[in-house]
């Protein structure tokens, strides 16, 4: 089933503009959230399709709200991807550990990330 509503986790608002820009130019719905308390609540709300989580927001970091989603078996099904500044190999393994499907270092490139919601929805 092709992905089609993504919801962006980021507290930067210049992140969620670079990422919502580059989804709805290629045709995603998108929607928003500025950390991991409003993101719960509109995955459970609207149930999207894949949620890009950034990892440093104030409250609950992206780890801990991955690995929360990952864990619900209501949520467990809608696949994560970490879109963070961390850039260490560390990072990475510790965010795939808490369940994302794909880590993505900032500033995420477009067409990897493009490339990749294709290869989940495939």
């Amino acid at each position: 089933m092709a992905i089609q509503k993504i919801l962006i986790v980021d507290d930067s608002p210049t992140e969620r503009y670079y990422l919502t820009d580059i989804l709805v130019r290629n045709g995603f719905t998108v929607t928003t959230a500025e950390n991991g308390e409003e993101a719960l609540a509109k995955i459970r709300a609207d149930r999207p399709e894949l949620i890009l989580m950034d990892v440093v927001m104030p409250g609950a970091n992206g780890f801990q709200i991955t690995r929360s989603i990952t864990r619900d078996p209501e949520l467990a099904s809608v696949p994560i991807i970490i879109c963070s500044s961390k850039n260490q190999e560390t990072d990475r393994i510790w965010g795939m550990r808490q369940g994302a499907k794909d880590y993505f270092v900032k500033p995420v490139d477009a067409q990897a990330l493009l490339a990749r919601i294709a290869a989940l929805g495939a």
